[in-house]
């Protein structure tokens, strides 16, 4: 494990951030943050589609925001095909429909609310992930 790049201050701020952005979203909207349920009203419903649409166009400006007013480089490298990364991607959004939300909607939200179902439902992320990591290593 590489633990060199192990910046506390920076991983606390992002986390009171990440908590004050799920408080401020609840309180002025009426709802939960949770990016697959966002993207899903997005595309499916009519109501709040502009408020969905702007928290879409966030997390999108909110990386080349950081670029821009950092001197930190972001690499992306994508090695995989269009192909397995869309059929990933599909997968990844047929679980999100079975699992009843993503990361995001369980971790942040349904942790924050206490709720049963979105406690197992990180753990069972996490486990899944690491379990991934290791095979992934053991290739």
């Amino acid at each position: 494990m590489n633990i060199i790049n192990f910046t506390p201050l920076p991983a606390f701020l992002g986390g009171a951030l990440i908590g004050l952005a799920v408080v401020l979203f609840f309180v002025f909207n009426g709802r939960l943050i949770g990016i697959s349920g966002i993207a899903s009203n997005f595309l499916t419903s009519k109501s709040n589609r502009f408020d969905n649409f702007l928290f879409i166009v966030g997390l999108i400006i909110g990386p080349i925001l950081y670029k821009f007013f950092t001197s930190q480089e972001i690499n992306i490298l994508i090695s995989n095909s269009f192909f397995l990364l869309s059929v990933a991607g599909l997968l990844v959004g047929v679980g999100t429909r079975i699992g009843g939300g993503c990361t995001s909607g369980h971790g942040i939200s349904g942790i924050g609310r206490f709720s049963i179902r979105s406690i197992i439902a990180t753990i069972t992320f996490m486990i899944v992930g690491i379990l991934t990591v290791l095979v992934k290593s053991l290739v």
